[in-house]
């Protein structure tokens, strides 16, 4: 991995400069994904067929997959398996079910109320990946979350698998039946987005308001480009880990964290910071010792020794909060001697795990929060995946006829210093003797 000595003052350009993210063709992935979407809104099933057979080797004999299917998936599920899925599912509802917002209702003089309910969307497709790895680990993250906010209609879409005759992967398969989702295509990539966004008639899609979940460069840009006919939770891209480590961390379990993440992606990212020396090089003996031997050990080897990975060197833990702010992460680990004590200077995650025993590889599971998180600095200025991102806020005023008539002078104040006088005019006539 490379090494990165910061020594002058930590801005964002310089953490941009010498941390960058990996290295992506936005201009082609956008061409690219360009195609895709105008074929799946003009051709409908014959674009599917044509990109499943490109992409995934395969052409589904049903796009949708057949109840019949999800229950064999369910049968033939192995049990311990099926048990660490059902922990999942009890654990992430419980969290989701402690997320939900209330509503409340203000009384601003007598008979002016204004009221706050949340919403549901009324449709979702939930995406989930099956590239380099099978994820029936996000179709609890998404659709759990989705259930709790009451949702009326939830679809999956995740790629048609060549081993398994066009079907998606059985554990997705299982995972879906077990929630009680029924409607759930065999679409992969930017292609499932579009069809979530027009939605294809030949096989009874209908389009969704809203598409979450995490994939690849073309998922994300296909996210991107139809924005304004679908919401979306982020564009999720290549995953994302940043640990700010003290001296008295251990090196090996540092060292397993940054290669469980490199082992989604060649561009995922894996980030050391710290103010120890001597820790970066214990951390290197490490990894070259846990990688030797892992299944997935050319895909790491090229994510831990590309440009968006790093061990970093500050002069202290203050310089590494800073670098962690200015990066954003997707996943930040806090391992120093006392991590609530740097928690309370983070301002900027997709979710943050504390102290030696909480792993990311607890949140990619069992640990009942969320794994569908921002990435690309996203952690800014938006959240990770909840039951909030399926949840509308939705004012509803009520006044009575006193309380209007209260406020009736002041509003016609405003309306004609905006030289909007039809404004004041609608509110005035309420009270003349004609009306």
């Amino acid at each position: 991995m490379r090494r990165v000595v910061i020594s002058q003052q930590i801005t964002q350009e310089l953490v941009r400069e010498l941390i960058p993210r990996a290295a992506i063709n936005i201009a082609e992935a956008t061409d690219a994904t360009s195609t895709i979407i105008t074929e799946v809104r003009d051709s409908g099933i014959e674009a599917l067929k044509k990109h499943s057979a490109k992409f995934d080797g395969v052409i589904p004999v049903n796009f949708r997959v057949p109840k019949a299917s999800l229950e064999k998936a369910l049968r033939e599920l192995d049990s311990e398996l099926r048990i660490s899925i059902e922990t999942a599912i009890e654990r992430v509802k419980k969290v989701s079910e402690a997320g939900l917002p209330q509503e409340f209702s203000v009384e601003l003089a007598h008979g002016a109320f204004v009221h706050q309910r949340y919403h549901p969307v009324d449709s979702v497709g939930l995406y989930v990946p099956g590239g380099k790895a099978v994820y029936p680990s996000s179709v609890v993250m998404n659709a759990v979350a989705a259930m709790v906010a009451k949702v009326p209609r939830i679809a999956i879409a995740t790629p048609a698998q060549k081993e398994f005759g066009g079907l998606p992967h059985p554990s997705i398969l299982a995972t879906a039946e077990l929630l009680g989702i029924s409607e759930v295509y065999a679409i992969g990539g930017a292609s499932a987005v579009a069809a979530f966004a027009y939605g294809v008639k030949e096989i009874g899609l209908e389009p969704v308001r809203m598409v979450t979940g995490p994939g690849n460069i073309f998922v994300a840009t296909a996210k991107r480009l139809l924005r304004s006919e679908i919401g979306i939770d982020s564009e999720a891209g290549p995953s994302e880990i940043l640990i700010i480590a003290d001296g008295a961390a251990d090196a090996r379990m540092i060292a397993a964290d940054l290669i469980s993440q490199a082992e989604h992606d060649e561009n995922a990212a894996a980030v050391l910071v710290t103010d120890s020396e001597q820790l970066i090089g214990r951390v290197e003996s490490q990894i070259d010792l846990l990688s030797k031997n892992t299944a997935n050990k050319e895909r790491i080897s090229i994510a831990l020794n590309g440009q968006q990975s790093a061990l970093v060197l500050v002069k202290n833990i203050e310089a590494a909060i800073e670098v962690s702010n200015f990066y954003a992460t997707e996943h930040l680990e806090i391992m120093t001697s006392d991590p609530r004590e740097v928690l309370a200077r983070i301002s900027n995650a997709g979710a943050i795990f504390l102290g030696s025993y909480s792993p990311v590889s607890l949140g990619d599971y069992l640990a009942g929060s969320n794994h569908v998180l921002p990435t690309g600095e996203q952690a800014k200025y938006g959240p990770g995946l909840g039951v909030h991102s399926f949840l509308r806020p939705q004012q509803i005023i009520e006044y009575s006829e006193s309380a209007l008539k209260q406020v009736a002078d002041q509003i016609s104040v405003f309306a004609n210093n905006e030289g909007l006088p039809a404004h004041a005019e609608a509110v005035q006539l309420r009270f003349e003797k004609d009306n």
